[in-house]
């Protein structure tokens, strides 16, 4: 009577070897190493199993027991970069960050002294000019204006307020867009806007965690802040 250990059970322990913990995977090698003792002692003396098969599958419960301990060693890992992740957050909280976006806020006070939140431009090469264009809800133009060569990389500005007759313009929101020639060519730029983190949301289902930058901005990656000022 010759007891073969069915190669599909291997397999099965094999493919389920990260979903499983750890008392369960130590029944199945368990059951594992009792089927292998009794396809031992019950072999046909004529017809023995070979040493190839039995290494084959001593080698195939211990490819089990190396994956799950992979799969720890690899938990463990990203719970520490979980863990970085979230100490990097929340050192943000109530610093101003650029992030993708277009807005710019504007404030005049009482005494005619203008505030602006800063923008900002990230070009994957150097430009030769960089122009600048504000516009208000209307989508009407308030001011356009040259900001000159930048180079590549991120780079933060500001908006002096002033409209194109040389007015201090309405408080309120405005909307900034960047156009960056190169050779009197177009070339590839990133807009950014200036918010103020005021908290963190902890990883989520989609495996990253939340910037929170207020009603106006919502929540944002963390690896979208592009420059903390």
């Amino acid at each position: 009577m010759s007891t073969t250990i069915d190669s599909n059970v291997i397999s099965r322990m094999n493919a389920g070897a990260g979903s499983r913990d750890a008392s369960q995977s130590a029944e199945l090698r368990n059951n594992f190493m009792t089927l292998l003792i009794a396809q031992m002692q019950h072999q046909d003396p004529l017809n023995p199993m070979d040493n190839h098969e039995m290494t084959t599958q001593l080698a195939q419960i211990n490819t089990v027991s190396g994956i799950e301990d992979l799969n720890q060693t690899l938990k463990g890992i990203t719970d520490q970069m979980d863990a970085g992740q979230m100490l990097q957050a929340t050192a943000l909280i109530g610093k101003g960050v650029l992030v993708p976006g277009d807005r710019v806020l504007m404030e005049k006070d009482e005494e005619g002294q203008v505030y602006s939140t800063p923008f900002g431009i990230e070009l994957d090469r150097s430009a030769e000019n960089v122009r600048v264009t504000i516009t208000n809800d209307s989508g009407e133009v308030v001011n356009r204006y040259d900001i000159g060569p930048v180079k590549a990389g991120v780079e933060s500005f500001s908006w002096d307020g002033k409209t194109s007759e040389g007015e201090t313009a309405a408080s309120g929101a405005y909307r900034v867009r960047i156009e960056a020639t190169s050779d009197d060519k177009p070339i590839d730029v990133s807009t950014l806007n200036y918010a103020i983190v005021g908290g963190v949301t902890p990883r989520d289902a989609d495996g990253g965690v939340k910037l929170d930058l207020g009603a106006i901005y919502g929540q944002v990656d963390l690896d979208q802040v592009k420059q903390i000022l």
